[in-house]
């Protein structure tokens, strides 16, 4: 984690709706709210993402990633966190009223990790909102829930069940 950290960072990040945070840099240093944090990421050849924070060990999946709006959700330790991020010009341009999201076209669906597609729950036409499920994907012997993470239509679903897919491989294309 400590590359590109000699580049000024600073984001806010918004966890499950209600809690904000600031990270930044100093010195080269990763912040938190200020605090200088001392973390380790590492993405595991299973897909899972191993995650060492104060001397804790967290497991973590990538539920989904909405590029369009900046938000990513991640089953650590079996509970899901939504995240937010927020960079300056987001911020700027929220508090003149304006949203960029709103120009963005939807993200398609892709796997987190490689596994097999065991149910789709949702047809092309179908409007669908934010976190409502859209396909269970078993992976590591584990049924996994990817869901929306934002309101789109369904444009066209690219897999059928009992399929097996790589890591990265679109699912779901959306509009």
């Amino acid at each position: 984690m400590g590359e590109g950290l000699g580049e000024v960072l600073m984001l806010q990040l918004t966890v499950n709706e209600h809690i904000t945070h600031q990270v930044d840099t100093h010195e080269g240093l990763l912040r938190l709210n200020g605090q200088q944090v001392q973390w380790d990421v590492r993405e595991l050849p299973n897909g899972f993402i191993s995650i060492l924070h104060n001397g804790y060990s967290y497991t973590a999946i990538v539920e989904y990633i909405d590029i369009a709006n900046k938000a990513i959700a991640l089953n650590i330790n079996g509970q899901i966190h939504t995240v937010v991020i927020k960079e300056p010009i987001d911020l700027l341009l929220s508090s003149m009223g304006l949203d960029m999201r709103s120009m963005h076209k939807a993200e398609p669906v892709k796997a987190p990790m490689p596994g097999m597609v065991l149910k789709i729950l949702v047809q092309p036409g179908q409007q669908i909102n934010k976190g409502d499920g859209l396909l269970i994907l078993e992976a590591m012997k584990m049924e996994n829930l990817l869901k929306a993470g934002s309101a789109a239509t369904v444009k066209a679903i690219k897999v059928s069940p009992n399929t097996a897919v790589e890591k990265g491989t679109v699912l779901i294309e959306l509009e």
